[in-house]
């Protein structure tokens, strides 16, 4: 079996971590997740794990695994209802990383779009080619160009899901990007996770030490999603729900009294949710 490198410091190391902490859920929590795909791929890459498993044991890192997990269930949910109303919609992939959730919900209808930034994209040529009715696209997202790019049918409705990607955009930027979606895909809807500025500031603490960043207030972080981003523009309809217990309860093997008492305080206080946005047919 060919090995791919993955280099210390680099991009591509940033796929790592959600990768195999969507590979730690499937083993611990099994009742309430599987991702074969991550079981495969790790076994695809030539890294250095030891420093994740070492940490995969506290209670913190595996509440964070679930956290992933749960999040990557609640798009899918998403992505189904969707795609029962609208079997052919594009279903697009923001920020894809080596995540399948995509093709785990083709309906053998849809057309799948995985885009990314290059170096991304060319790791996952190698790892997740993409299939039938699928493509893998480099873009960067704040580049309205992909918008362009994609081929599909508007009548067919498309369904775009972003996971843990808008937290390193700061609000001026999800919002040029969201707006300028909105005109582009109109009856699509638009899925992503966000959570309030506590939440983002504790996600980003590394980040932004290392990226030289004063101002972590511009980073997009919300406390009340409807209100904050209806007002971009007239064609959105947004609604929430809390993304460790809105979807799905917490229960099955592995779940502890300690994973449900952090999963209140995570869509509590810290506002972790899954913000839904209807794009609504252009108004003339």
């Amino acid at each position: 079996m060919t090995h791919f490198k993955i280099r210390k410091n680099s991009l591509q190391e940033t796929l790592i971590i959600p990768l195999y902490a969507r590979w730690l859920c499937s083993q611990k929590f099994p009742g309430l997740f599987q991702d074969k795909t991550a079981g495969e791929l790790i076994k695809k890459v030539d890294y250095d794990f030891s420093s994740l498993e070492k940490r995969s044991e506290s209670i913190m890192y595996s509440f964070g695994a679930l956290e992933v997990a749960m999040r990557q269930n609640d798009l899918a949910w998403e992505i189904r209802d969707y795609l029962h109303h609208h079997p052919k919609a594009a279903v697009i992939n923001l920020g894809c990383g080596l995540d399948n959730t995509g093709k785990l919900c083709d309906n053998g209808q849809c057309h799948i779009w995985n885009i990314d930034l290059p170096d991304v994209i060319e790791l996952r040529n190698q790892l997740l080619p993409a299939g039938e009715r699928e493509k893998n696209l480099a873009f960067d997202l704040i580049n309205p160009n992909w918008m362009k790019a994609l081929r599909f049918e508007p009548e067919n409705g498309a369904v775009i899901f972003a996971a843990g990607v808008f937290y390193y955009f700061t609000t001026q930027q999800v919002q040029q990007v969201v707006t300028d979606m909105a005109k582009s895909f109109p009856g699509g809807r638009l899925v992503f996770d966000a959570a309030g500025k506590t939440a983002v500031k504790l996600m980003l603490k590394t980040w932004i030490k290392q990226a030289g960043i004063r101002d972590i207030g511009a980073y997009f972080s919300v406390k009340n999603a409807k209100k904050e981003m209806e007002c971009w523009s007239p064609l959105l309809s947004v609604s929430t729900c809390g993304y460790m217990q809105g979807y799905q309860k917490l229960e099955g093997p592995g779940i502890k009294p300690i994973h449900r008492f952090l999963a209140k305080i995570a869509d509590g206080p810290l506002r972790l949710q899954i913000v839904q946005v209807e794009f609504k047919e252009n108004i003339v």
